[in-house]
């Protein structure tokens, strides 16, 4: 039975990962206005999101480490009370230069506070509720995905973008209270705080090179010098990393038994195939709504909730569904969905139908279907990743698995955003041309997400097991007998 403190506990962290998850998407249907306040065009405007977001990924192993050396619950307070206070200077903000350096400060409390929720929420529930820790933290995430376009479209046209930052100052102050007054875990026992700077510089760097590549690619294109430059700037970096890791040894960022454990890595590896085909329903299953159905931002956000309501809702499930069925299955059906759903919308969608809600329709069943596989599969293979290493690495585990989900998303995303381009240059109408390039764009992603499925089906570890009161139906009759 859980307490009424570990229940408010659980709520705070919830609150908290709702916050980080609410910034990464409520401040997309602000951009117009942004651009319009600074006198500044798109390509400007859009740092805003992708200084957080980049900062964010990069930097998220360096807070797990940190958070598992230090103690979870300092690092969850100095990453919350950096977010929240840059948060507001972010909302004062009068150039566009501010305001994005603010969002490179808010990315950096995010990168604390993550794996510090993480952590603190798998070592608050005992050992048989992890499916549930991780059903709380993922669920929470897709309900601040799902709910940041309408909140941030809200508050927009009724107050100003800049209420999407001030508003982070309460709901961070009340996560903050309920984990001092609630959250009360022994501190690690760790002698050897060395902090592995070279190991911090490499993979920071060498993740924002590959990062900036991505996001620039599409501006640029893949034979631009500069992106040829950061790609490879980015492999020899990540390549140095892994000989810098070795050398740390235990000092390691990424020490050597967290990398060895083959189901985390496998978990890893699933993670980042996956994580091309979200990332990629994210970005263009909007534009279309907004470039082909011509719907506006808020309704193009409301248009999402089939599958990031889903999302959010089968990620609370999981949770329960883990502790009775175990992880196999829930990985199976999970990854097999997101494998169906983008493969559906890329069979379903099509121009003749123009604008009108028949398009619109026909998308709904791939999004449901992406949104149910989603909230299955990555609760349930965090949980793998984390329970896989020990205690005292688990919230550096969880920042590495959303580092693979980060950089598999970007990754992905370029190579999406390189076919949609290319398919779509033989069409005669824009409809034509985005639905073409939507088309093969989402069937080499739903090939990717069927190589997750795979790795989830035949290599990542876990069995089957029933809940208790499922055993005497297939136990069989007692010894004596006399039934079970």
């Amino acid at each position: 039975m859980i307490s009424s403190g570990t229940r408010l506990a659980l709520i705070a962290m919830g609150i908290a990962v709702f916050v980080i998850a609410n910034d990464f998407s409520a401040i997309n249907v602000a951009i117009p206005q942004i651009e319009e306040d600074f006198k500044t065009d798109v390509s400007t405007a859009q740092w805003v999101v992708n200084a957080y977001a980049l900062t964010f990924g990069v930097l998220i192993v360096t807070g797990g480490r940190l958070a598992d050396m230090f103690g979870r619950r300092r690092i969850f307070f100095i990453g919350s009370a950096m977010f929240a206070f840059f948060s507001v200077l972010g909302g004062a903000a009068q150039t566009e230069a501010e305001l994005i350096a603010m969002r490179v400060l808010m990315g950096i409390g995010g990168a604390l506070m993550w794996p510090a929720i993480l952590g603190m929420t798998y070592a608050e529930l005992p050992e048989e509720k992890a499916g549930l820790a991780g059903g709380i933290i993922l669920g929470a995430a897709g309900i601040g995905n799902a709910a940041g376009p309408l909140i941030g479209g809200t508050l927009t046209d009724v107050l100003s973008w800049r209420w999407i930052f001030f508003l982070n100052l309460p709901v961070s102050l009340f996560a903050i209270f309920v984990t001092w007054k609630e959250i009360h875990q022994p501190r690690p026992e760790v002698e050897d705080r060395t902090i592995d700077y070279a190991g911090i510089v490499t993979i920071s760097v060498g993740l924002v090179s590959l990062l900036v590549a991505f996001d620039q690619v599409t501006d640029w294109g893949w034979g631009d010098p500069r992106i040829i430059g950061l790609v490879v700037l980015s492999a020899v970096l990540l390549a140095t990393f892994a000989g810098v890791e070795r050398r740390a040894g235990e000092h390691a960022l990424v020490p050597p038994d967290v990398m060895r454990d083959r189901d985390f890595s496998l978990a890893c590896t699933a993670v980042l195939l996956m994580s091309a085909v979200f990332f990629a329903s994210l970005l263009y299953l909007p534009q279309l709504m907004i470039k082909v159905l011509d719907y506006s931002a808020i309704e193009a956000g409301a248009g999402m909730l089939p599958m990031l309501a889903t999302f959010a809702v089968v990620s609370f499930v999981a949770g329960h569904l883990y502790e009775r069925f175990g992880s196999k299955p829930l990985l199976m059906l999970g990854s097999g969905c997101m494998a169906v759903g983008p493969a559906l919308i890329a069979l379903l969608v099509s121009y003749d139908a123009g604008v009108s809600d028949a398009n619109y329709w026909a998308i709904v069943p791939g999004m449901t279907i992406l949104g149910l596989g989603v909230g299955l599969f990555y609760p349930t293979v965090t949980t793998v990743g984390v329970t896989a290493v020990a205690e005292a690495r688990r919230s550096l585990a969880g920042a590495i698995i959303y580092m693979f989900q980060i950089a598999g998303g970007s990754v992905g995303l370029g190579l999406t955003t390189a076919i949609f381009i290319e398919a779509g240059k033989g069409a005669d109408t824009p409809d034509a041309t985005f639905i073409d390039g939507l088309h093969a764009a989402f069937a080499v992603d739903a090939g990717i997400a069927a190589g997750g499925f795979l790795i989830a089906t035949f290599l990542i570890g876990g069995g089957v097991h029933l809940a208790p009161r499922f055993h005497r139906l297939y136990a069989g009759p007692s010894p004596r007998g006399h039934g079970p």
